[in-house]
């Protein structure tokens, strides 16, 4: 369900899209409607006794027709103003009665002529021409909003004395980011923290080495203890036989002079 006002402290808030509307009614100044009119009170209301000249009013009409013709031609470039802008990504600047301006982006959608102005919809809500600011290139916004968000995600990496390798999956983020992006995209992106990217890169590597070296000497440790306490069971085993052998051979001696002195 769409909204059709917004209410705040009990008073219903103008819309931006409203207020831009509002705006180009208010300023729509004299036209050649207007004129025309005028120039018929005068004739109305003109002094009898001293009546306009039709000298004046052949003067008066060529300038009305002037009038007409001028704003003809200004409804017809503002129309084609307005046209070219259909499918483009735009930027409105929209001023409330609270002296409040409001910045609107999107696409134009549509474009609608009403009282001699022309109005482009976005979003489905109509804004004046008069308010378009700029009218942005999509592959430029898009740059822009690339950069943004990876100097946002730059600022929010910690300090390199506190990196640990804890961030490195933000790091290889970044870097394969950056990396992915065309060269026109990277230039909207300051080189002091392209800079500082290639500084994280390089910290972490040195975390990453130093970290792996660490558990290639506690895995080393390991095997020599493994290797050391295999060597000692093997020493016991061959003791332990030696001497399970030495007993045999000592039983088997003492059994043959126990047969040699039954035989005497």
């Amino acid at each position: 369900m769409a909204v059709d006002a917004i209410v705040q402290d009990g008073k219903i808030l103008e819309t931006a899209s409203e207020s831009s509307v509002k705006k180009t009614t208010s300023n729509s100044g004299m036209d050649k409607d207007a004129f025309l009119q005028l120039l018929v009170a005068q004739m109305k209301y003109q002094d009898p006794l001293e009546p306009t000249s039709n000298t004046e009013y052949i003067s008066q009409y060529a300038t009305f027709s002037q009038v007409e013709q001028l704003q003809n031609m200004a409804a017809t470039m503002e129309l084609s103003r307005a046209s070219s802008m259909v499918g483009k990504l735009v930027e409105i600047q929209s001023t409330n009665s609270n002296g409040e301006t409001k910045s609107i982006q999107g696409k134009v959608e549509y474009v609608t002529y009403e009282n001699n102005k022309a109005y482009v919809s976005i979003d489905g809500s109509l804004y004046s021409l008069e308010d378009v600011t700029a009218v942005v290139d999509e592959t430029y916004q898009s740059a822009y909003d690339l950069a943004v968000s990876f100097i946002s995600a730059m600022n929010k990496l910690p300090n390199l004395a506190n990196l640990t390798a804890d961030d490195k999956e933000t790091i290889d983020a970044l870097q394969n980011g950056f990396n992915s992006m065309t060269e026109y995209q990277q230039s909207f992106i300051a080189n002091q923290y392209v800079e500082m990217l290639q500084k994280y890169v390089e910290r972490m590597a040195a975390l990453t080495s130093s970290q792996g070296e660490s558990e290639n000497t506690e895995e080393t440790d390991s095997t020599e203890d493994i290797e050391e306490v295999e060597s000692t069971t093997g020493t016991a085993d061959a003791d332990k036989t030696g001497s399970e052998e030495a007993t045999e051979g000592t039983g088997e001696a003492e059994s043959t002079d126990s047969e040699a002195g039954e035989s005497v």
